[in-house]
């Protein structure tokens, strides 16, 4: 069994999504915790997130992976967006714990030329400032490809964020098949990478896996998805991810650039491998 699922709306609200993700043969779903370009986000109906979670226990769901918007950035140069990235960081944890139990991605951030070890500092502290021992979510660092600057294009630099968190038992990390190939991670070997990802950050701390395929070439550093089998990582290698001893039991969040009916045919596709 695979926990399988895509980006969903949350227009609609919560019960929604978890409805459309079964409509779609998934039993997982990702979602933006407001408008993934600006920062407003709507009021929490209690009854609606309620109403999510015993739908997801009724339907054998594995965990969710809700995403911050793209616009958070908590190593920005810029004081005044490091300061309002930080407050969405904690309101957004605060907002997740209407869905006890779940995750939190995130990507680390961009430098701006402040150089990785100044922004590594700014990231352990904007999470050591947002997550409280109350929280019931596990924030997780997504790899990232290493375009510009951004931080997390490596392992070191996720193991150097974790080392400098205060509470470790909430943090982990999301692993991304197009960001880590375009990082330099060739997954054709997927043993090995997860040898080194055991090595460098744990294997414990690997939460979730974002499952793209890449328009581009091992090591590029452009960060572009593109459908399943139809990018330069191919079918047969994330056959061998998905299917990987060590990955049973992850939620597999789709990233690729489909439409409902896309979706619909990337989950059966991976459900069959199986």
């Amino acid at each position: 069994m695979i926990y399988i699922g895509n980006h969903l709306s949350s227009s609609k609200g919560f019960l929604a999504m978890g409805r459309m993700a079964v409509e779609l043969g998934g039993n997982t779903f990702a979602f933006f915790t407001r408008n993934p370009r600006g920062g407003a986000a709507k009021k929490i109906d209690k009854a609606d997130a309620d109403a999510l979670m015993k739908f997801m226990a009724d339907n054998n769901f594995g965990k969710l992976v809700a995403h911050a918007p793209y616009t958070m950035n908590v190593c920005a140069a810029k004081e005044d967006i490091r300061e309002f990235s930080r407050e969405m960081l904690k309101d957004d944890l605060e907002r997740m714990n209407y869905l006890p139990g779940n995750y939190y991605n995130f990507h680390p951030g961009s430098h701006v030329k402040q150089g990785v070890d100044a922004a590594i500092e700014m990231i352990a502290d904007a999470i050591n400032y947002a997550v409280k021992e109350e929280h019931n979510t596990t924030i997780l660092l997504e790899t990232m490809a290493g375009k510009g600057t951004e931080v997390g294009r490596n392992f070191e630099e996720i193991r150097a964020i974790i080392d400098r968190v205060d509470l470790k038992d909430k943090i982990g990390v999301c692993l991304d098949t197009c960001h880590v190939w375009d990082g330099g991670y060739d997954i054709s070997d997927i043993d090995n990478v997860l040898s080194i990802f055991d090595e460098v950050i744990g294997l414990d701390r690997l939460k979730a896996v974002h499952l793209n395929d890449s328009k581009n070439i091992l090591d590029s550093h452009k960060d572009r998805h593109e459908r399943i089998g139809q990018g330069m990582i191919g079918a047969e290698v994330l056959k061998k991810v998905v299917t990987h001893p060590l990955l049973q039991g992850k939620p597999f969040i789709l990233e690729t650039p489909n439409d409902d009916d896309g979706y619909k045919e990337e989950i059966a596709l991976i459900k069959s491998w199986f």
